[in-house]
């Protein structure tokens, strides 16, 4: 039986931890490691070429980090999917790489069932992010909430319709558009404009920020 590979490429700039995740990786039959980089500017001119699923980016890189060159990963690669994957449990970077348009934020310590895991989750559109570090990520919000200066404000809930608020709780519970779309009985179409509104009315860039806010506010499932 076919199974539908999920094609991935890993940036890391030391040679005996990459080579050791891509034969992890190749253990599974539903992913296939297309290239590897030492560096931000091999990762970029691949992307161009390769056009990967998924992107398994450290951040400490030689030159720019993973972190800073996420702008211009994008726009060599828009449809990519990136993941990072790293020792930095600083909360200032896991911040940044999710408004850099990370999906998801993991640690090397994490065991290689959560990884596997985590790789496709995110592919399938979801937010993935370290056990260790969703706490701090909740923190900063709370934080940012105290002094106005988070993206988005519980006022802002009043926009939001039924249906969209319904969205949000989904969402913060880590639920696809496809599992969303099942449970309020409507189209995945639907839900991704149910998505966009939410993004626009709450000022917010990415999933992972709505179900922080989800949290922060109290109205998770």
């Amino acid at each position: 039986m076919n199974v539908e590979k999920i094609h991935i490429l890993v940036v890391d700039d030391h040679t005996l931890f990459r080579r050791g995740l891509i034969a992890l990786l190749s253990q599974a039959q539903d992913f296939e490691v297309i290239g590897e980089a030492g560096d931000a500017i091999e990762a970029i001119r691949l992307c161009k070429t390769l056009k990967p699923d998924v992107i398994l980016l450290d951040n400490h890189l030689p030159g720019a980090s993973g972190i800073q060159s996420l702008p211009d990963i994008f726009h060599a690669s828009p449809e990519s999917t990136v993941m990072m994957l790293t020792v930095s449990e600083d909360e200032g970077d896991l911040i940044q790489a999710l408004q850099n348009g990370a999906q998801g934020y993991l640690l090397k310590t994490s065991e290689k069932d959560d990884l596997l895991l985590g790789i496709r989750r995110a592919f399938a559109g979801e937010s993935v992010i370290s056990k260790e570090m969703t706490h701090k990520l909740v923190s900063a919000f709370k934080t940012n909430k105290k002094t106005d200066e988070r993206p988005a404000s519980s006022s802002l809930l009043a926009s939001l319709s039924p249906r969209e608020l319904e969205t949000v709780k989904l969402i913060a519970t880590g639920s696809s558009n496809k599992e969303i779309a099942r449970e309020l009985g409507i189209a995945e179409t639907t839900v991704k404009i149910h998505v966009q509104h939410v993004l626009r009315k709450l000022n917010l860039s990415s999933r992972v920020q709505v179900a922080v806010f989800a949290s922060a506010e109290g109205i998770a499932s």
